[in-house]
């Protein structure tokens, strides 16, 4: 009986230690996979983090780009209104009655014959003033001039550049800036 005594405690030790080593297995492998969980949630948290912030940065890149483009047709819309500006100023001074140009066009001649003693017009085909209408020596006639004149000495080494054209180019060149701080307040 001895024996079998002996067998019993050392399949009862034997039992134990297989007891002990597979609850400190469990305990091992709760922590694996608690030490797991964790990382993998750290991980999740990172991501979703990440996730975040590039819609975030492509919901600003793309309220940027449509501020942008906003701008861009406000600033073309303006350019188009300026150019109709323009457009109607000098169509206004292109038709004005014959004695309103008439009068420009003196106004013209005697700014120019501070520069130019005696000058000579060039103007439009349309318009039909004599040299003596506005005090210069003689008319010549240019079917590239649509409106308003150009001066010139006599023997054309000197020249001033009145058309219309030119001259409202120049003003406008010159005061864009504020009109359009007028226009577009």
């Amino acid at each position: 009986m001895a024996l079998t005594n002996v067998t019993q405690e050392i399949d009862a030790a034997a039992s134990a230690k297989v007891s002990a080593i597979q609850a400190e297995a469990a305990a091992e492998i709760a922590k694996i996979n608690a030490d797991a969980e964790q990382q993998i949630a750290e991980m999740k948290d990172k991501e979703d983090k990440r996730l975040k912030e590039a819609v975030e940065r492509l919901n600003r890149q793309e309220l940027s780009s449509a501020e942008l483009e906003s701008k861009k047709i406000v600033l073309a819309k303006k350019k188009e209104l300026l150019a109709e500006a323009f457009d109607a100023t000098l169509a206004d001074l292109v038709n004005a009655p014959r004695e309103v140009k008439l009068a420009q066009y003196k106004a013209m001649v005697k700014v120019a014959s501070e520069i130019i003693c005696n000058p000579k017009a060039v103007m439009s085909v349309n318009d039909s003033f004599t040299a003596d209408e506005l005090g210069v020596s003689s008319v010549e006639k240019d079917s590239r001039i649509s409106s308003g004149l150009i001066l010139q000495s006599e023997d054309g080494q000197e020249e001033i550049d009145m058309q219309y054209t030119t001259l409202l180019q120049t003003i406008w060149d010159r005061e864009i800036k504020a009109v359009s701080d007028i226009l577009f307040r």
